[in-house]
């Protein structure tokens, strides 16, 4: 159990990769063009000015575990946390789903999860009702809409490039561009 207040990054890499691949690129990303993790592990220090702790599930049902990526995420300081179980089971939200009620059960804690999917809405509501603080980081325009409808009791929406600038280059993405925010120079 942790001696002071923490934020636990809590990273779906599936559903990220799934959605910057199908939903912002059309394609399966080149390697530079993936999130930089390193930045995103910052951010959440950063984000509710407390140590952090990320935690990076992965799928391994298969038997196999991505080693150099591993590593790499192990460099970073971040926990992998490869599951495996049956072809039904969703490994990885299952997983997340029992590390938020974990989180939910200890006197304190905040949380970022690093996913679009509704699947932890009921963890992540009991979480904001508690008066955690708690972040979806996204894209924002995929994220469920019933957790943006949470962003009035509390929860906190971060765009993975806009707010985090976890991409080396821009992404071709749409989106509606706040005027204050709208950078002309992208489009030239």
């Amino acid at each position: 159990m942790p001696d002071a207040p923490r934020t636990y990054l809590l990273i779906d890499g599936e559903n990220i990769d799934a959605t910057l691949g199908m939903s912002v690129l059309g394609r399966r990303p080149a390697p530079e063009e993936r999130p930089r993790w390193d930045r995103i592990l910052d951010f959440a220090h950063a984000a509710f000015d407390q140590p952090a702790k990320g935690l990076f599930f992965l799928n391994a049902s298969s038997g196999q575990m991505p080693m150099s990526f591993v590593q790499a995420l192990l460099a970073m300081s971040f926990h992998p946390i490869p599951l495996s179980g049956l072809s039904s089971e969703k490994v990885v939200d299952i997983g997340i789903q029992r590390t938020l009620e974990a989180i939910a059960d200890l006197p304190d804690g905040d949380v970022l999860l690093a996913s679009h999917d509704g699947d932890f809405l009921p963890q992540v509501e009991r979480l904001v009702d508690a008066g955690r603080q708690v972040g979806v980081i996204c894209f924002r325009e995929f994220v469920n809409h019933q957790l943006t409808e949470l962003t009035s009791r509390g929860l906190r929406i971060f765009d993975l490039e806009d707010d985090l600038g976890a991409f080396q280059t821009p992404l071709p993405r749409v989106r509606i561009i706040p005027l204050a925010s709208f950078d002309p120079s992208r489009y030239l």
